[in-house]
């Protein structure tokens, strides 16, 4: 039963991965019976996008998917081997295994939220900096590289990094790209919007524009931050609520009698039932305690 049960796992863990570990289309035979490279898999061009701008939200662009995917099942495959050893209980070991699998992907995205979060209270700063540059007299690309000098610490590196490309050749709209892949923030994309806006139509509202953007994103911040701190003991009674149990039912299985019952399909229906519910009524919880995100619509 135990190799069965391994044999499963490890083949569920290879379907997870494999989206990240084999993106491309399957090669088909052609009417000459030679081989050809088929047609790219969607699906999975879609999955590792998704993966990327996670990461890069995060602000880890330059790893992988596919690290994040090798990291994850080498996580779930410890975890439930250790499990199996210390509990002996099959169904906590799977549930372990896949708790393991998905901590990585977890940490990407909090790190993302975390980061969006920080990020939040220096965009009007950044704006105000590129209101004084363009008053100022500086073009537009000169206005955006000063922000590498004299914008807030945490965005400098990105502005650097556009200042450097910027000077090598000498695209606005290449550089205000990889910018915002940078970046990786809907706020980013909607102030580098606007001044692509600006130096490719002209205009003499863009000051007018920039300073009504920072007044929204200042009230914005504001209102958010107010109403996180009072719905934050939803996300605390949240996780609490769904620890407590599982806490108190690996300490009942560290008894051999106990280890025994749950091994029984009772045992385990119990458990199943158990992770459905929990995992049900924290996502809600979560749903209600988390405020909307602004979504990338400029990538």
């Amino acid at each position: 039963m135990s190799i069965v049960l391994g044999c499963v796992l490890g083949a569920g863990l290879l379907l997870i991965a494999s989206p990240f570990l084999w993106p491309i289309g399957q090669t088909t035979a052609s009417s000459d019976g030679s081989t050809a490279t088929g047609s790219p898999n969607h699906l999975g061009r879609r999955v590792i996008a998704a993966a990327n701008s996670k990461l890069a939200q995060a602000g880890l662009g330059r790893v992988s998917p596919a690290a994040v995917g090798s990291v994850s099942l080498v996580l779930g495959v410890a975890a439930s081997s250790l499990a199996e050893a210390i509990v002996g209980v099959r169904v906590l070991s799977l549930i372990a295994g896949g708790a393991a699998l998905a901590v990585p992907t977890l940490l990407v995205g909090w790190r993302g939220r975390m980061r969006r979060r920080a990020n939040r209270t220096v965009w009007p700063d950044v704006v105000d900096h590129l209101v004084s540059a363009v008053r100022s007299g500086l073009a537009l690309p000169d206005s955006v590289s000063s922000l590498a000098h004299v914008g807030p610490i945490a965005t400098r590196g990105s502005f650097a990094r556009f200042e450097l490309e910027y000077r090598a050749t000498g695209n606005f709209g290449q550089c205000v790209d990889t910018l915002k892949s940078d970046l990786a923030d809907p706020t980013a994309d909607r102030i580098m919007e606007t001044l692509r806006m600006a130096r490719e139509v002209g205009g003499t509202d863009l000051v007018v524009v920039l300073r009504s953007l920072a007044g929204w994103l200042r009230q914005d911040t504001a209102i958010r931050m107010e109403v996180e701190a009072r719905q934050s003991w939803i996300l605390n009674a949240a996780r609490l609520g769904v620890a407590a149990p599982w806490i108190i039912l690996v300490l009942l299985n560290t008894r051999p009698e106990a280890a025994l019952a749950y091994n029984r399909p009772a045992g385990m229906a119990v458990i199943l039932g158990g992770l459905v519910v929990s995992v049900l009524a924290y996502r809600i919880m979560v749903r209600l305690g988390r405020l909307p995100e602004e979504r990338r619509w400029f990538q």
